[in-house]
Parts: structure tokens; C-alpha cells; sequence
């Protein structure tokens, strides 16, 4: 077996609709800058509101790439 070294980032998705857009939108701009992508987990959900309205949902996720290189 080949062994396989990967890097976790944490980055904060936004959405004025869902927490599911607000994660897939972190993911999506990861993956344009990041590649093989592996694993995303959620750490924290929250909302920002103002005026007593809900305005977005936030995501705090932990995302996993392997790097490149090496043998």
C-alpha cells in the first residue's frame, strides 16, 4: 500500500437560502483553486440575523485534499 499524505483547511461557506448552498458554495470555490478533494465535515452551522429576519446561513467546515508530490 502507498502511503498518502493530505492537508485540512478550514474554510466558511455563506447562503442566503440553506446550509446545504452555504457548504456546497465553500466546496465549489475550494475546488477551483484545490485538487482531489477528499472529505468536508461540518463544525459548526450558524445564522446571521438582523431585523428579526434570518439574512444567511454560515457553515464552518473542515476540508480534506491530498497532496501532491512524493512517491
Amino acid at each position: 500500500m502507498t502511503e498518502s499524505v493530505y492537508k485540512v483547511v478550514e474554510l466558511v461557506g455563506s447562503s442566503t437560502e440553506s446550509w446545504e448552498k452555504a457548504a456546497k458554495a465553500a466546496i465549489a470555490q475550494a475546488g477551483q483553486s484545490l485538487r482531489d478533494l477528499r472529505v468536508a465535515t461540518v463544525d459548526e452551522q450558524d445564522m446571521k440575523i438582523e431585523d428579526g429576519k434570518i439574512t444567511a446561513y454560515r457553515v464552518r467546515l473542515k476540508l480534506s485534499f491530498k497532496l501532491e508530490g512524493g512517491k
